[in-house]
């Protein structure tokens, strides 16, 4: 007979959406920033985040439950450190807008259509691809502007486990707008990056290659990644959140692709939600693997048996596939042979 902790674990995966909606909110409001120099009071902390009290302290117990906020014996409420260091505007690893903008308010709605996409029944006119979600202008910089929050950690990891040293030549295919090149390109001075993504992404992104000063290093080719135009003999070739965001018939194309346009010796990095060879987790990747599946139906769960085969089949060698953000993504690497 079942016990009560196994009832708890299903507890909470049932309840984790409304988990996820707290810290949300608690993002609306702004409450991890308000906390961030010094703990508050209940009375001070609704007139901070303009909450009326009961519904401040309501909010309060479910993020303290949730252990994103602490309390003292005095009342006093104060962000754990996770919180801190990564909830706050304007700190060094804030990625709230990310999870504010892009996961809260156009992920976590999209799953409303988890069902027809497994089942094969979307309707006329559903989000079925990412070309159809960034044909509207506004969702593309909803998307961008967020994804480029949440893409800067990663790139600062990216950036301190590889060595670049000597490439001159990167193609960051669908690199948005430009949160890896830009790190890459900072990290390494004689690097160069042509960006290939959708035109209202590519507009978004000279921005942000401008506001970093590397107009000069940094270009953008408007396509997708499957029928865009590719530069010739590249020295780096990285897919960052690619193949999870595309039909899986597609994904031989695009290793065939980057082999075809490295030159001899060059790399591919492929950063990716990729699982086990045995699809037993991580946990983490396996769930963004289906939420991706809501808006992408025909995507594949990329696991890094089926990932290191293909790139050997695809004619690739020293191929590795390592974790990189630890729980939650793996970095690919391949050479082209000289």
């Amino acid at each position: 007979m079942a016990g009560l902790t196994e009832a708890e674990e299903i507890s909470d995966i049932a309840f984790g959406y409304m988990g996820s909606r707290a810290l949300f909110a608690a993002l609306e409001f702004n409450l991890f920033t308000a906390l961030a120099p010094a703990p508050l009071d209940l009375t001070a902390l609704a007139r901070a985040t303009g909450l009326a009290q009961a519904r401040c302290k309501t909010l309060l117990t479910a993020l303290t439950g949730l252990g994103l906020v602490l309390r003292d014996d005095e009342g006093r409420y104060a962000n754990a450190p996770a919180a801190q260091a990564f909830l706050v505007k304007g700190a060094k690893y804030d990625f709230s807008d990310y999870l504010r903008l892009q996961v809260g308010r156009q992920m976590y709605p999209l799953m409303d259509q988890i069902e027809d996409a497994l089942g094969g029944t979307l309707p006329a006119g559903a989000t079925d691809s990412y070309a159809t979600w960034f044909a509207d202008p506004e969702e593309a910089r909803l998307y961008s502007e967020s994804q480029h929050a949440g893409s800067l950690g990663p790139a600062r990891s990216l950036a301190r486990q590889i060595d670049l040293t000597g490439a001159r030549a990167l193609l960051d295919v669908g690199g948005g707008t430009g949160a890896m090149s830009i790190t890459l390109c900072t990290a390494f001075p004689g690097l160069h990056a042509t960006i290939l993504d959708f035109p209202n992404v590519a507009d978004l992104g000279e921005a942000y290659v401008a506001d970093a000063g590397l107009s000069d290093r940094i270009t953008y080719r408007r396509g997708n990644a499957i029928e865009g135009d590719w530069p010739e003999a590249q020295d780096v070739i990285l897919m960052s959140y690619l193949f999870s965001g595309v039909p899986d018939r597609f994904h031989e194309t695009l290793l065939a692709r980057a082999f075809d346009h490295l030159a001899p010796g060059g790399r591919l990095l492929l950063h990716d939600f990729i699982v086990d060879a045995d699809m037993r987790g991580p946990k983490n990747t396996a769930l963004w693997q289906l939420q991706h599946t809501a808006f992408t139906p025909e995507a594949r769960s990329l696991d890094d048996g089926w990932l290191s085969a293909a790139l050997s089949d695809a004619g690739f060698a020293e191929v590795s596939v390592a974790p990189m953000i630890p729980g939650m993504t793996k970095l690919a690497q391949a050479l082209r042979p000289a």
